[in-house]
């Protein structure tokens, strides 16, 4: 059985925030690091660094500007033109938050994948 290490970050940031925390700790992944980095870039995290043990952990530094935040399952594999549809389900409003898509050009925001016209894999949204 796999374990979703991606959810598993996503609920530490939503009840980190919840508690008023200023960090959380979770496991590492490639997948997870470069979601987060892209959090940190949109400014919705401070500061994301991996922690170097044995245990392979990512330091997350807070703002406390994440109202919610999840992953996407099952994983949609959708069209550039299907991605609208996938924003009024799980964003609250135009302009609010943003849906991160794994493509074949990498990690990025929903409204990048719309600008650059490709698809691919939605895993997590925040607002």
């Amino acid at each position: 059985m796999n374990h979703d290490v991606l959810s598993d970050v996503m609920s530490a940031i939503k009840n980190a925030e919840n508690k008023g925390l200023k960090s959380c700790t979770s496991k590492y992944s490639n997948l997870t690091y470069e979601v987060l980095k892209l959090m940190q870039k949109r400014g919705y995290l401070k500061k994301v660094s991996r922690v170097d043990d044995k245990f392979g952990t990512i330091q997350i530094e807070l703002k406390g500007a994440v109202n919610e935040c999840s992953s996407i399952r099952p994983r949609f594999a959708v069209t550039v033109s299907e991605i609208p549809k996938f924003v009024k389900r799980f964003l609250p409003g135009a302009g609010m938050g943003m849906i991160i898509v794994s493509t074949s050009k990498g990690v990025m925001a929903h409204d990048d994948a719309i600008k650059k016209g490709i698809g691919g894999r939605l895993i997590a949204y925040v607002y």
